[in-house]
């Protein structure tokens, strides 16, 4: 029977990136604790991301490719994707909230809000039966005929996914828009973007170890270079080694990860107990030396409101001697 290594992780969450992960919905700003030259600590991603945030005031589609609903405010919305419905709490629409999905349980108050199942391939039925005015969904193509069904009833949907930090920005001002409150969707944001900022700065001059990711192990996935996971461990100070890799969760080999000999291996509390007992991957140096740690995937698992405290967690990892000079 194979085995995760990162919570949630399922063989099919890895091919639909990773939407079932848990982590709460808190912004980490830590501006008034810490103080960033402005020529520097600002990350290649916090910048995409900002870049990415003002270009989405032209957005005309979601990322199923269909028109975003415009002109109006709604008032009696389903969130059936974790990081949506933690951000939708951070705006203060949570009231607003009808349903959401199983995995959907950060923050606690959401836990109020009624389930209705599934996020993937939803009871269209049930969606309906909650009459909502909106329903944002996962945009993978598992979701597009719910989607599709759900706009011939004459309910508002907006399709959202993304893996980079940068979608995260997006993201957020479009959620803003469709609840009436940009000024805050910019207030969450920008918090978010000011903490990694923060992070990426204090990492700046240290060594960066190289770090391996599991998250399957039967076949063997591993975080790749086109998830956000991926930058916030550049954020906080480390290296990839699969960072080269075009593809949020790339399969390979274990031969590979034992040529790649990373100094660092990061999974998650459970996934480290089944690691470190498998007695096959004590091949590898970072294994029998005890350089195995477990991160909080209730923090870094999904690009949400909490993507720096995430990047913050990340860099006590990788550089317990920065720990005070961190937010």
């Amino acid at each position: 029977m194979p085995f995760v290594f990162s919570a949630g992780f399922t063989h099919r969450s890895l091919l639909l990136g990773c939407f079932a992960l848990v982590g709460p919905a808190v912004a980490c700003d830590a501006s008034s604790r810490n103080s960033v030259p402005p020529s520097q600590g600002v990350s290649a991603a916090a910048s995409a991301a900002a870049s990415a945030a003002a270009s989405a005031d032209a957005s005309a589609n979601d990322d199923f490719g269909m028109p975003l609903p415009r002109g109006r405010t709604f008032s009696r919305i389903i969130a059936l994707e974790p990081a949506t419905t933690e951000i939708l709490f951070a705006l203060g629409a949570g009231d607003r909230l009808v349903g959401r999905s199983r995995f959907d349980t950060y923050p606690d108050s959401a836990l109020a809000v009624p389930d209705l199942g599934d996020g993937i391939r939803p009871n269209v039925e049930a969606l309906v039966a909650a009459r909502p005015d909106l329903v944002v969904l996962y945009a993978s193509s598992d979701n597009r005929p719910a989607a599709e069904r759900l706009r011939t009833l004459g309910i508002a949907t907006a399709g959202f996914r993304s893996d980079r930090i940068e979608g995260f920005a997006r993201i957020t001002m479009e959620l803003g828009r469709l609840a009436g409150d940009t000024v805050r969707a910019m207030a969450v944001r920008d918090s978010v973007l000011r903490t990694l900022a923060i992070v990426q700065h204090i990492t700046s001059e240290s060594a960066r170890p190289s770090v391996l990711m599991p998250v399957w192990h039967n076949p063997l996935y591993v975080i790749g270079g086109a998830s956000f996971m991926n930058e916030l461990v550049t954020i906080a100070g480390g290296r990839n080694v699969y960072g080269s890799l075009d593809a949020p969760s790339p399969q390979v080999t274990f031969e590979d990860v034992v040529r790649r000999n990373a100094d660092i291996i990061l999974v998650s509390p459970v996934g480290r107990e089944r690691l470190i007992a498998n007695a096959g991957w004590r091949v590898i140096p970072a294994v029998r030396d005890g350089r195995v740690l477990a991160y909080d995937t209730l923090v870094t698992g999904r690009p949400g409101v909490r993507l720096g405290e995430a990047a913050v967690s990340l860099a006590r990892l990788l550089h317990p001697e920065l720990s005070a000079a961190l937010p």
